[in-house]
């Protein structure tokens, strides 16, 4: 019946015969399992399978075999999860009736099996969800003993919340089976494409704190992974790029400490320092360059490559960040902008680093090849340099710029070097040179040359100087001249080969401008040394070609022009200036022979005489039979070319290449000059006798030939048989002069017939003068030359005016007479023997006088006619002592005269001379009366002329002429005071007094008007008047600028005026003229130019001696002094030095600190505008304010009110360029010193440095220490160092003190207080009120100085917090309170974390500001923090709580790592082992000495801990928990040593403890750790121990107790187990209230943690758990807890009772963004599938929204659904 499945019946037959029913119901329930495994429950109706399941329950119930049954729904593969669910919990309620016998007994396994089974199925509906369910992958999962395969497997198909829940729930499961090898295949199993937050969450919660308890060497492998993945980041996900680099990095150090979820039982396993290797250290150093990055990124906004920015330093970065400016124009803004925020925040110096960039930018751009327009990196490097503060750098800046720049400079390279080249500083000579350096580039580049290494060689310069030389430019000299100078190399040596350049160029005009332009000496010195080659080069070319000649001819003409230069170079010496003339001379000879007549002849062939001989000789034959085809080839000369003309042989070649060859002058000019005369060639005479006295001027044969030529042209002109004179030749003047030179050059035989014929030519020439212009009869005439002795002799001639003569008329006549007094001779004449009328004998039978009379009639009356007396009277008295003279010599002796000459020639001469004698003084007298009138009527009146003419007037008549002469002249004093000397000497002469006093006043009055009208001041009211009234004028004559002294005395002499008076008057206006011309300079350019005051006070120095007594001018320039301009120091330096010369030390006026005082303020430039002071001054001085004003102090003020004024006007005059000079003014005026160092370092804080103090404040950082801030503090310093009154120092410190903010400025100043406090204390002496004031002050000052410094210590390390200031005057327990710092703990839970403050370095400079031992304050808190005096309690439970939570455990280490580690180390060793501190009095407990090891084996490693204990590191461990254990025995006052409790049976300790202890939370706890420790898992203990801990409250500590126990299956059936998980769920909601703040909301996530985690959920009060989360508005988490219910029509009731009465909305966006990370992220899509199941089953009316929508995500959606879904949005319009 079995067999055939015919149950009813087979159990009706069991009943009926006694036998076992149980056997068909099991074969029944095998049967029906048989069914389900051979159907397709997922192809069948759900009422096949479902009949069947309820066949199987009905069956079981009748199965009294609970182990059968446990096992048959365990091990049976059920279709659905709900039936699996509901199976497992019937097979569980089967067990539990079953077991309702007592706890005490063991629990059976099968039990377990079913708890373990729930707990699985838990964990596959949170990783897979119901729809996966299938009973194959159910069994599979049940039975895989692996579970960590499941997670691998979750992770390869990137199910990263499934993975994360698996781990969750079964972490226990492989907690003690992991390795390294399976730690190695989860990390390569992590995808790549995982999202970032989820996974970093992941391992900082779970699996890092995993791997620390677990399996701590794998920290290094995991560090390696993490920061692999961070920097893969950088090209995986750029967009968010280094945030999650970092965030990745980071995880590893805030991941959740392993002692957070651990209990005393893993203290063993805590991590030694080995354990950090170089993998985490390299983790950590990415981090640090991460956050670095970061800040890079988002704080300076400059992006940088990861691998650029670990391998660079700050600096570096720096540049980089200036590599990221584009344009040169944003350097400045984003210098201040971002870059010097970094520089600040590095403390990288910025003028320092500014010029580190600029030079790495010319490195990195000069090295390339770059176009000479690419000039964009000279931009950006000279917008760099605008931003240094310091000129020092600024200048190494503008070398490195001019070094690298492109040659040649762009403009702004030229403009910023110019700029620097015009300061004045130390390295301008650097830049000069290198200036220099870059012309010589750029004139190599403007010749081609482009390689500058050419400029290392000497010898290769001098080659480029040829080079350029060569190009003949017009800047090719001043480009070699620049290099050579620039490089030191001898500029004559380029001047030289300058030269010869020119020369072969024919250029020797610019050879001589070559010279000239060079310094005196040098130029002569280039000039010899060219001579020098010169001639070499001459002498050894005298065989030359054509062209060599050529050349040649050059080189002769251009030495010769170099022999001029030195000549005019060499003017006092005598030897060398000798030396110069002959080799011109020699060089001029060779250029003509060569230019003229083709003969080139060298310097040594030319001294031969045989040579030069023979070559004349030569030329002359040639000249002789060429004469007659000449004349030919003149006619034909248009035809010929210019080379033939110049080299034809004429006479005047010929003459000049005798004088070239040596031969004299008139050897060949004496023929020439009689065949010209001869054929009447008049022009070609005058030629050859102007040649030769040209050529031969010292020559007697050269004044025969003149006085013999002139003496036949005046015989032809005389007789008109001159038939042609050349046009426009002055025909007299010509003849005259070479009568002047014969006379000059001639034999004495030939003197006196010259003379005779020089003054008759000579008055011809006058007579050419005066005539007209007749072209008719050859005559020109011309203005004569001006008579030497006219223009040497200072006096005035008379020149008549008259009528124009007519030349026919006149000079025939003229010339007549000369040849009458100068006839022509034979030819043989005798010495000394002479043919002039005036000096030849009588002729015997010839009236010689006779010939000329008729002549002279003719010519006087001509004379006359035309007004022209001056001649008329010349040409009588000339014939007159001709006749006379004539007459003279030949009746010297009477006898000797009767012996030569006959009676009659004797008696008529003597006739003829009566005649003339008779008729002559009427007509002298009618001529000389009408020149006198001409002569005072001239502009310039002849004096002696003048008087001559008088004497020959009576002596009768002459006065009254002059008298009407001056009175009948109306104010002309030139006329008047001619008259009137000319009077005074004819008076005198006749010894007429009267007269001569009348004139002699005339005069006086005439020369003063002369004078007077000069200088433009009228004299006509006071002319011919009283001297009394001669006063009136000095007021206006000392007014005028012209007017001298000496014209003042001079007029007052000459009228006898009050000399004193008017030289005062003279000073004082000179004095007044220039001050106001002073004040009003500039107002005016046409205005004249004021007198200048070094003129005025020379002018009055030179004066005061003619006064005789100065104490009148003295009194008026004092006077004066007061009311000249304040600001004009110039006219109160004159009169301030004027008074010093004139003696005014008497007068009480400081006249020496006066002049020092203006010496002073002239050299001092003032700063500030004029003040009120000022101004009100001026007001009351009736005076306008000038310019001057703006840049000058007011003297008056200074000098004359220094009581009242001078600190008024000083203290706007302070700054640090003005102090020197206002010092000096105040000791010079006598002025205490301290007030002006009070105020300017007064000034100099306020203006300069506090300003600079309080803007760093404001931005919350501390003033740069830059060269410039120094130096302004350094100033102050001074200043105050420099105060005489060390009290009056120490309170102007204190008082700057007092307005700096905190901060190092501060502290300094308080120092300098106390250096001058102390300097106060010693300059009192006693014990007086003055000293007991200064040691009261100093002690104040020093408990200021302390309480500052430290506070800037504190602010310095942003410690300057208000607890922490409140305790600034109690330094010990201010230390005390910094290591209490709460970055202590910090540290160690994020060690990776920027901004720490340095505890350490802050305690010891308060310390060491405040004289504390930091000895014993480290030697206190470590006996206070590592042994505490307080006995633990069961209050007080540290024992048990982890170190990481243990404020004084870190403490206690951050203490010792100050210190060196052997030392620190000895330190804890002696606290493990010892009884008592050994730095106190302290016994130490069981707990001292347990915490004294946990601190020695987090400080050291293995190796340091074993030798320290001599015993291997896992027994040193083994003794730290018997050390912990025994600590809190010594608590409960259970007496136990190491020995005892090592030898102790631990079950039964653990027993008795409960036996005896179990009211104690200490114990409690003690059972718990000693329980898990030994692996004591008796299920009645644990029950009573959950409940204990339940019934304590120890909900923080039951949370890591049920985490330790979770892997024990065997306690899960225990009842208060279930309770304790309810306990530690709920928690959280006790205290928290809605709305939730952010640790209330942390908790209650915990919360659902700690639920999903929970092995036994079934047990829980799920219901009730949601209704918490429901109430604090967490309608996601209540949604999950629903989805936890065992209870399929439970859970399905509860969930749709839940949405319908929830917003939808608000579940999905809780559920987005508050569980999509972490474990619960499965339950994310569970909820929107069954909120999306919801509205399509029960026709949800609103339909969502666009953003709706999106939250369901129908991407992850089963496309049937979302079919269903476009269904229904279709119907409602959506």
């Amino acid at each position: 019946m079995l067999h055939k499945h015919k149950f009813a019946e087979a159990e009706d037959f069991a009943v009926q015969f006694g036998l076992d029913t149980e056997l068909v119901h099991k074969v029944k329930v095998s049967a029906i399992l048989g069914r389900l495994f051979s159907g397709s429950p997922e192809g069948d109706k759900p009422p096949a399978w479902a009949e069947l399941v309820a066949q199987a329950k009905e069956t079981l119930n009748k199965i009294k075999d609970i182990a059968f049954v446990v096992e048959y729904c365990i091990k049976t593969q059920w279709p659905t999860y709900e039936v699996t669910q509901e199976v497992l919990s019937y097979a569980q309620s089967r067990r539990d009736d079953a077991a309702a016998a007592s706890l005490s007994a063991k629990t059976p396994e099968s039990l377990t099996e079913v708890l373990r089974a729930q707990a699985r199925l838990v964990t596959f509906y949170g990783a897979f969800g119901p729809e996966k369910f299938s009973g194959t992958a159910w069994f599979e999962f049940l039975n895989n003993k692996d579970i960590f395969t499941d997670i691998l497997s979750q992770l390869k198909e990137g199910n990263l919340s499934s993975a994360q829940y698996i781990w969750l729930r079964h972490e226990a499961d492989f907690r003690s089976s992991f390795t390294g090898t399976m730690l190695e295949n989860f990390l390569t199993t992590i995808p790549a494409a995982v999202p970032l937050k989820t996974l970093c969450s992941w391992l900082k919660q779970d699996v890092l704190p995993f791997i620390r308890q677990v399996l701590p060497q794998g920290q290094s492998k995991i560090a390696e992974w993490l920061e692999q993945r961070a920097r893969n980041l950088e090209l995986t996900d750029k967009a968010n790029w280094p945030e999650n680099g970092l965030e990745m990095a980071q995880v590893f150090f805030t991941s959740k400490e392993t002692d957070e979820i651990e209990t005393v039982t893993s203290w063993h396993l805590m991590p030694l320092k080995e354990n950090i290797g170089k993998e985490i250290r390299r983790l950590m150093d990415l981090v640090d360059a991460l956050q670095g990055l970061v800040d890079l990124y988002r704080k300076y906004n400059c992006r940088l490559a990861l691998c650029d920015f670990e391998k660079e330093n700050a600096n570096v970065i720096a540049f980089r960040m200036f590599d990221k400016v584009l344009a040169a124009e944003l350097v400045p803004v984003t210098l201040e902008k971002y870059i010097g925020p970094y520089m600040h925040r590095h403390h990288l110096q910025r003028d320092e680093i500014l010029l580190q960039y600029i030079k790495d930018l010319l490195q990195r751009y000069c090295t390339r090849s770059t176009s000479v327009l690419d000039t964009t990196w000279e931009a950006k490097a000279i917008a760099v340099l605008g931003c240094i503060s310091d000129i020092e750098l600024v200048f190494e800046g503008v070398q490195a710029i001019m070094q690298s720049a492109v040659v040649p400079w762009s403009p702004a390279v030229e403009e910023l070097v110019q700029q620097y080249l015009g300061m004045d500083h130390a390295k301008v000579k650097l830049l000069q040179e290198g200036y220099r350096l870059m012309e010589m580039k750029k004139v190599l580049r403007n010749y081609g040359i482009r390689d500058t290494n050419l400029l290392n060689d000497k010898q290769m310069i001098l080659m480029l100087v040829k080079y350029i030389l060569k190009q003949d430019t017009s800047s090719s000299l001043e480009d070699a001249l620049k290099m050579v100078n620039a490089f030191l190399l001898p500029a004559a040596e380029l001047y030289l080969w300058r030269i010869a350049d020119l020369i072969d160029k024919e250029k020797v005009e610019e050879v001589i401008t070559l010279l000239k332009a060079l310094p005196p000496d040098e130029a002569v010195e280039v000039a010899e040394r060219a001579l020098i080659w010169g001639t070499a080069e001459l002498e050894s070319g005298a065989d030359a070609g054509e062209e060599e000649q050529k050349t040649q001819l050059y080189l002769k003409k251009g030495l010769a022009e170099i022999l001029k230069f030195l000549l005019g170079q060499q003017q006092e010496n005598i030897l060398k200036k000798e030396k110069y003339e002959a080799e011109l001379k020699l060089f001029k000879t060779l250029a003509a022979l060569q230019e003229n007549f083709d003969i080139c002849l060298s310097p040594k062939d030319y001294w031969d005489p045989s040579v030069r001989s023979q070559l004349l000789t030569e030329n002359i034959e040639t000249y002789g039979n060429a004469e007659h085809s000449r004349r030919t080839r003149e006619e034909a000369a248009s035809r010929e070319s210019e080379r033939t003309k110049k080299k034809e042989l004429t006479w005047s070649r010929l003459h000049r290449l005798a004088s070239l060859l040596g031969w004299t002058e008139h050897e060949m000019a004496a023929e020439l000059a009689l065949r010209a005369l001869d054929a009447g060639k008049v022009e070609e005479a005058l030629k050859i006798c102007r040649d030769v006295y040209e050529n031969y001027q010292h020559h007697e044969r050269t004044g025969r030939l003149l006085f013999l030529t002139c003496q036949r042209f005046c015989h032809m002109l005389g007789s008109d048989t001159l038939s042609v004179t050349p046009k426009g030749l002055n025909l007299p003047a010509e003849i005259h002069k070479m009568a002047c030179q014969a006379i000059t050059l001639c034999s004495p035989d030939f003197s006196l017939d010259a003379l005779e014929l020089c003054k008759y030519t000579s008055f011809a020439f006058e007579l050419s003068g005066k005539c007209q212009i007749e072209d008719d009869y050859g005559f020109m005439a011309k203005a004569p030359d001006k008579d030497p002795y006219t223009e040497w002799v200072f006096g005035a001639f008379f020149v008549e005016d008259g009528a124009v003569l007519d030349p026919p008329t006149v000079l025939p006549s003229i010339y007549e007479i000369t040849g009458s007094v100068v006839p022509m001779a034979e030819q043989k004449r005798h010495p000394l023997d002479s043919i002039s009328l005036p000096h030849c004998p009588l002729k015997q039978g010839m009236n010689l006088c006779s010939s000329y009379q008729n002549p002279i009639s003719v010519l006087l009356n001509s004379l006359q006619e035309c007004s022209q007396y001056e001649l008329a009277s010349r040409l009588i008295t000339l014939s007159l002592e001709s006749l006379f003279q004539h007459m003279i010599t030949n009746n010297m002796d009477l006898t000797l005269g009767e012996k030569l000459r006959d009676q009659k020639t004797q008696e008529d001469a003597r006739a003829f001379l009566h005649t003339i004698v008779q008729g002559s003084p009427l007509l002298i007298r009618n001529v000389v009366t009408a020149l006198l009138h001409k002569v005072f009527n001239s502009q310039q009146v002849d004096h002696s002329l003048a008087l001559g003419y008088c004497m020959l007037f009576p002596k009768e008549s002459i006065f009254q002429n002059l008298w009407d002469i001056i009175n009948k002249t109306a104010q002309n004093y030139s006329k008047i005071l001619a008259v009137a000397l000319v009077g005074a000497q004819v008076a005198g002469h006749y010894e007429e007094m009267k007269e001569k006093e009348a004139f002699e006043e005339l005069i006086v009055d005439a020369e003063w008007g002369i004078q007077l009208a000069k200088l433009g001041i009228a004299f006509q009211g006071l002319f011919r008047m009283p001297s009394v009234r001669k006063k009136e004028l000095l007021k206006t004559l000392v007014q005028h600028p012209e007017v001298s002294t000496r014209l003042v005395l001079k007029y007052c002499s000459t009228y006898q005026l009050d000399t004193d008076a008017a030289l005062q008057l003279w000073i004082e206006t000179r004095l007044w003229n220039a001050s106001a011309g002073h004040v009003a300079k500039g107002a005016s350019e046409k205005s004249p130019k004021p007198e200048t005051h070094a003129s005025t006070v020379a002018g009055a120095v030179e004066t005061l001696p003619l006064l005789n007594s100065t104490a009148s001018l003295v009194t008026g320039l004092s006077a004066m002094l007061h009311k000249v301009y304040p600001y004009d120091y110039e006219t109160i330096e004159s009169l301030l030095t004027i008074i010093e010369k004139a003696g005014g030390g008497t007068t009480g006026l400081p006249l020496n600190r006066a002049l020092m005082l203006i010496k002073h303020l002239k050299s001092y430039q003032r700063i500030s505008p004029p003040g009120d002071l000022e101004l009100q001054y001026v007001f009351d001085q009736a005076i306008s304010l000038s310019p001057a004003a703006q840049t000058r102090l007011p003297f008056h003020l200074i000098f004359f009110r220094p009581s009242h004024c001078f600190w008024k006007l000083v203290s706007a005059e302070l700054s640090e360029a003005s102090l020197p000079e206002l010092l000096l003014i105040s000791k010079l005026m006598k002025f205490p010193l301290d007030p002006l160092y009070v105020s300017a370092a007064n000034h100099m804080f306020q203006t300069e440095l506090k300003p600079r103090i309080l803007k760093a404040a404001q931005s919350r950082g501390l003033p740069s220490v830059d060269k410039a801030t120094a130096h302004i503090v350094q100033t102050i310093q001074s200043y105050l160092a420099s105060i005489a009154n060390p009290e009056w120092a120490t309170a102007l410190a204190l008082n700057i003190a007092q307005e700096l903010p905190a901060g190092p400025f501060k502290v300094q100043v308080l120092k300098i207080c106390l250096t001058l406090a102390n300097k106060w204390l010693k300059n009192t002496t006693g014990e007086g009120e003055s000293r007991e004031k200064a040691q009261v002050h100093l002690k104040k000052l020093e408990v200021q100085h302390q309480r500052s410094a430290t506070e800037a210590v504190l602010a310095a390390y942003e410690l300057d917090s208000e607890d922490h200031l409140k305790l600034i005057g109690k330094p010990a327990k201010l230390v005390v309170l910094l290591y209490q710092h709460s970055s202590i703990s910090q540290r160690v839970h994020n060690p990776t974390r920027r901004g720490y403050p340095d505890i350490h370095a802050a305690a010891k400079e308060i310390a060491a500001i405040n004289d504390l031992d930091m000895k014993k304050i480290w030697d206190m808190l470590l006996e206070k923090w590592l042994c505490p005096n307080t006995v633990p309690t069961d209050k007080t439970p540290e024992i048990f709580e982890n170190t990481q939570e243990d404020e004084d455990f870190k403490r206690v280490i951050y203490l010792l790592q100050l210190q060196p580690l052997d030392h620190s180390l000895r330190i804890l060793y002696e606290y493990t082992v010892s009884t008592t501190s050994p730095v106190g009095v302290n016994q130490l407990t069981f707990a001292h000495r347990s915490r004294a090891l946990k601190c020695m084996l987090y400080l050291a490693d293995s190796s340091a801990v074993e030798l320290l204990f001599k015993k291997p590191i896992g027994k040193v461990k083994y003794f730290l928990k018997c050390l912990t254990y025994l600590a809190v025995f010594e608590t409960l006052n259970i007496p136990y040593t190491y020995e005892s409790f090592h030898n102790a049976p631990k079950e039964g300790m653990i027993k008795g403890l409960w036996k005896n202890h179990n009211h104690e939370p200490l114990a409690v706890k003690l059972m718990a750790e000693l329980s898990l420790e030994y692996d004591v898992y008796d299920p009645v203990l644990w029950n009573g121990l959950l409940q204990k801990l339940i019934y304590f409250k120890m909900i923080r500590y039951l949370r890591k107790i049920l985490a330790a126990i979770s892997g024990i299956h065997t306690l899960w059936q225990v009842p208060n187990f279930s309770r304790a998980w309810q306990m530690v769920i709920l928690a959280p909601f006790l205290s928290a209230v809605h709305p939730l703040n952010a640790s209330q909301q942390e908790a209650c996530y915990e919360s659902f943690k700690w639920l999903l985690m929970c092995p036994v959920p079934a047990d829980l009060d799920l219901t009730r758990i949601a209704k918490q989360y429901l109430e604090l508005d967490l309608s996601a988490w209540t949604l999950g807890c629903l989805l936890l219910i065992p209870q399929s029509e439970k859970k399905s009731q509860q969930i749709q009772n839940f949405l319908a009465s929830c917003n939808l909305e608000a579940v999905l966006r809780q559920a987005e963004e508050q569980m999509s990370l972490g474990e619960g992220a499965g339950f994310t899509s569970q909820i929107r599938r069954l909120i999306l199941d919801h509205m399509l089953n029960e026709k949800y009316g609103e339909f969502p929204t666009t953003k709706y929508s999106l939250l369901l995500k129908p991407k992850e959606m089963d496309p049937a659904k979302v079919k269903s879904l476009v269904e229904v949005l279709v119907q409602k319009d959506r």
